[in-house]
């Protein structure tokens, strides 16, 4: 009886820690962050450019590489970071942090989504694609390595990776991009990065350190300042590209800057409150700013 009750015992947990494990690796892949992703489609869609054959597949294609690509990182990252996410209030409890997924599974993980990221590329021969896949999984890795130890400087190569999806976007469905969109662009995402440092510094006040050494060079006020003159500086150039647009395009591009402007300044509201609520949750998951971004959505596409 006690053999046969030994080898119930096994059969049954062999499965739950399978889907344990399964668990464990989704939630290290991030879900909730994969909409970063969807940045590929502003380059085809500034473009209008979906329709075309090399359009929506293509731009799909990009937004799997950059999936795979993102999803590599996360893995490397709580590797090398779970010494310190075991001393954040939320960090803590990842899969690698909390020893539900093993270090040397995460490291495999990541190497494959790395693999399967740049095979992409190769899938719609696109070696510009390939190369802004590249240059995000480098970025990202040297980042984690040495660069997020550097103040200013980290927040810079934090906004290169939204950049980077932009491009790549743009390289696969070959659109180039304006100079005046590439500049709205860019200043979004180094605004979403001061979001990010705000928000951690804000509500975890002295014990943000630990977690995040480079955060001695901050001070709130300051990051509060830039984050306002990066948005105003993005209205601004957004602006300017409007205004460049062709004649039928132009009021609607014009018009679609007022709600882009309501939803920074939600945006900045919401970063204010001092939650620890990740800042990509304030972009997607708040009613007021879905319905802004709704609205921007709806004029843009009317001026296609």
């Amino acid at each position: 009886m006690t053999t046969d009750a030994s080898a119930t015992e096994v059969a049954l947990t062999i499965p739950a820690r399978l889907a344990r494990w399964a668990v464990a690796v989704l939630r290290t892949a991030r879900p909730r962050q994969w909409p970063k992703n969807l940045l590929v489609f502003a380059a085809p869609l500034a473009g209008a450019s979906l329709g075309r054959r090399d359009g929506l597949a293509y731009a799909l294609v990009a937004a799997a590489a950059f999936g795979f690509a993102s999803v590599a990182v996360y893995f490397v990252n709580d590797v090398a970071d779970a010494e310190r996410d075991r001393l954040h209030p939320r960090k803590r409890h990842r899969p690698v942090a909390s020893g539900e997924l093993p270090k040397p599974h995460a490291i495999a993980l990541g190497a494959g989504c790395a693999l399967a990221g740049l095979a992409a590329g190769l899938l719609i021969s696109e070696p510009l694609l390939v190369a802004a896949v590249a240059g995000y999984l480098a970025l990202s890795f040297l980042y984690s390595w040495k660069l997020k130890q550097v103040a200013v400087i980290e927040l810079l190569f934090v906004a290169s990776g939204f950049l980077l999806r932009v491009l790549g976007g743009a390289a696969a469905t070959h659109v180039p991009p304006s100079g005046w969109f590439l500049l709205v662009c860019s200043l979004g995402a180094l605004g979403v990065a001061l979001a990010k440092r705000y928000s951690e510094l804000t509500s975890l006040g002295a014990e943000a350190l630990k977690h995040r050494p480079v955060m001695r060079w901050y001070r709130p006020a300051a990051l509060r300042l830039s984050q306002i003159g990066v948005g105003a500086g993005m209205i601004a150039a957004y602006l300017a590209w409007a205004a460049s647009e062709q004649p039928p395009a132009r009021p609607w591009h014009l018009a679609s800057a007022l709600p882009l402007a309501a939803a920074l300044v939600r945006f900045g509201y919401l970063t204010g409150r001092r939650t620890n609520a990740p800042v990509e949750d304030l972009l997607t998951r708040d009613g007021p700013m879905l319905a802004c971004e709704a609205a921007w959505l709806a004029l843009f596409v009317a001026g296609l």
